[in-house]
């Protein structure tokens, strides 16, 4: 049995409301990018307290939380170059 070849080729502008939801995801991605700021904001002054104070534990959770927003926030953005290459990474499988 054959099976109809099908390709695919995403396109911004083939449904109504594309605009709308590249504005949501442009929007969700600042949103994402504050929250990463006030987390490396909080997570230093706990990491600078938490060393003042002789406190290990905190300070060792003031320096994980700087560390993951500082890879939230290049994740961020680096997502839409990530997306794009394993879209075409897919692409050329045969």
């Amino acid at each position: 049995m054959l099976f109809a070849n099908v390709s695919l080729t995403p396109s911004t502008t083939a449904l109504p409301g594309s605009a709308a939801l590249q504005q949501i995801a442009d929007g969700i991605a600042a949103w994402a990018l504050i929250g990463a700021l006030v987390a490396l904001l909080l997570g230093a002054a706990l990491w600078a307290v938490g060393s003042h104070t002789q406190n290990m534990h905190q300070s060792s959770q003031g320096r994980r939380a700087v560390l993951t927003s500082l890879c939230a926030a290049v994740l961020i953005g680096a997502a839409p170059t990530l997306i794009n290459f394993f879209f075409n990474t897919g692409l050329s499988v045969r």
